[in-house]
């Protein structure tokens, strides 16, 4: 099974070699540098889906609190990030 994880940049600079931007993403205090080739438009404080190392896709906060709603549904996470809670 594949997972893509929402997750917000906090921060953002240039790459060295073949991935050319990338960011610091949080996923609920844990931070995981990223590919941001697929994402050229994301920057600081934007929500992204991430996979396998890379962001696929910016997401709004509605969009981010739903994937992690599911994700909590499906019993795949504890919790939902606290900003994002309801």
């Amino acid at each position: 099974m594949c997972l893509a994880v929402p997750g917000k940049i906090i921060e953002v600079r240039e790459g060295d070699g073949p991935v050319s931007r990338v960011g610091t993403v949080d996923f609920q205090g844990t931070r995981v540098e990223v590919g941001l080739s697929f994402t050229p438009q994301a920057g600081v404080g934007d929500w992204v889906l991430v996979h396998a190392g890379f962001a696929l896709n910016v997401l709004d906060e509605t969009e981010a609190a739903e994937t992690w709603k599911y994700l909590q549904e499906a019993e795949l996470v504890d919790e939902i990030p606290g900003e994002l809670s309801p």
